[in-house]
């Protein structure tokens, strides 16, 4: 399960070490990590980060299967965790130490930031392929972080990018090495640990107001 290091002023909240699929105990447990970042009385920012082989998998589509009539209640769990950390308060980055798929990298989009294994691991959009296809809200999302030919070019035909590759499209900002990966990420949001909580979540609420109201209008 996810877990939170405090590397002042730096949160890292480690996402775990299997496929970090978003079981709705995990996302629980992040939710209550984000507490803890959100509610911390001085500069902070975050990093978050897997373990191994993976980023994150995205949906636990082996929970959604044996609990289908919870479908709308998972979906919105899901949209409200993008839409919090796309508003969180403090200065985020993703470090994608692996493969990170569908709503595993939608998560990473979320972030302010995102820094990629150079040398393992994909970011795939693969909606396309496994015909399912993307809410209002995850299009939303995307579309708000990436270039209109950056979209098409993830969006419509789940292709695997490696980390040069996904920097070169503008999927993630920077790359590094398996050893280097948090340390990079940490220092790009290090210097900006001491921004006003109150304004920078203000700024990016209103920066993506109409994402927000995408991932959210299912929660009625």
């Amino acid at each position: 399960m996810p877990t939170l290091d405090h590397r002042d002023p730096v949160f890292v909240l480690d996402l775990g070490a299997d496929e970090n699929r978003f079981s709705p105990d995990w996302l629980n447990t992040v939710h209550g990590l984000l507490d803890t970042v959100e509610k911390h009385d001085g500069p902070a920012a975050l990093v978050t980060a897997g373990q191994g082989k993976f980023y994150s998998n995205g949906l636990d589509l082996e929970w959604l299967a044996a609990n289908a009539e919870k479908t709308q209640e998972y979906v919105r769990d899901v949209h409200e965790l993008f839409a919090r950390v796309l508003t969180l308060p403090v200065p985020t980055v993703a470090a994608v130490n692996g493969h990170a798929f569908g709503a595993g990298a939608m998560l990473a989009m979320a972030h302010d930031f995102r820094v990629m294994r150079t040398d393992r691991g994909f970011f795939c959009f693969p909606e396309a392929d496994i015909n399912i296809p993307f809410t209002p809200g995850m299009a939303a999302l995307i579309q708000s972080k990436l270039t209109p030919a950056a979209a098409i070019a993830s969006m419509t035909t789940a292709q695997r990018f490696g980390g040069p590759d996904a920097e070169r499209l503008g999927l993630v900002d920077a790359v590094a090495s398996e050893d280097e990966l948090v340390s990079v990420a940490s220092d790009r949001v290090r210097a900006l640990a001491g921004k006003d909580k109150g304004t920078l979540g203000a700024i990016k609420s209103t920066m993506f107001g109409s994402v927000v109201t995408a991932l959210r209008a299912t929660q009625s």
